[in-house]
C-alpha cells in the first residue's frame, strides 16, 4: 500500500485516522478557500478539499493524498469558522432549535488522479438560552469549529439529535474513506 498524506493539520481527523488503525503522515499546505458566490454547499466542501488535496500532491505524487474540509449549513448559508466570540453567539443563535447540515467534502488523490465526494449529515440543536450560548462561547471551544461548535467536546450538550454519519460531524467519513484510499 501506497503512503498516505493527510492534507490537514486538524486534530480531529488526525484522531479519526489514528482510531481507525491507518498510518499516515501530515503535510499542510496554504490554500484559497473561497468559492463562488452561489456555488451549492457541498460543491464548495468538495472544491475546498481538493485545493487542499492538490497542493500536497504536488510534492507526494507517489502517495495518496487525503484533503478534507468541513461546512456547517443551517438555512441555507453556510457557517465557516467564526470571527470572533459575536460572531460565534450569532452562529449559535442561528442554530438553536434547528437542524442543520454538516456537510465535509473529500478528495482523495491516488496516481494523479482525483476522487472527490460529499457526506452530509444533520443535526438538531435543543432550543438555547443566551445564557446556554454565552457560557459555552467563554469556553473558547467554538472558535476554531465550523458553525461555532464541536459535537465531540462541550458542544456535545447542544444536539438534540443527529442523523447520519457521527463522525462526519466531527471532520472526517472515516468508514467511508477508509473504503476509498
Amino acid at each position: 500500500m501506497k503512503k498516505i498524506i493527510l492534507a490537514s493539520s486538524s486534530p480531529r481527523r488526525k484522531e479519526l485516522l489514528t482510531t481507525a488503525g491507518i498510518e499516515f503522515e501530515i503535510h499542510v499546505k496554504e490554500v484559497d478557500e473561497s468559492v463562488p458566490d452561489g456555488t451549492p454547499p457541498a460543491e464548495a466542501a468538495k472544491m475546498t478539499a481538493a485545493r487542499k488535496a492538490a497542493a500536497v500532491a504536488e510534492d507526494y505524487a507517489d502517495c495518496v493524498v487525503i484533503g478534507a474540509d468541513t461546512i456547517v449549513v443551517a438555512n441555507g448559508k453556510i457557517l465557516g469558522k467564526p470571527k470572533d466570540e459575536a460572531d460565534a453567539e450569532s452562529m449559535l443563535r442561528m442554530l438553536s432549535g434547528i437542524e442543520h447540515e454538516v456537510i465535509t467534502g473529500v478528495c482523495i488523490i491516488r496516481n494523479g488522479t482525483p476522487e472527490t465526494f460529499a457526506q452530509i449529515s444533520k443535526v438538531k440543536f435543543y432550543d438555547l438560552t443566551d445564557e446556554e450560548i454565552s457560557a459555552y462561547v467563554a469556553t473558547k471551544e467554538p472558535m476554531d469549529k465550523a458553525g461555532a461548535y464541536g459535537i465531540q467536546g462541550l458542544g456535545c450538550k447542544l444536539v438534540e439529535h443527529i442523523e447520519g454519519d457521527y463522525f462526519n460531524i466531527v471532520g472526517l467519513p472515516v468508514a467511508e474513506v477508509c473504503r476509498r484510499i
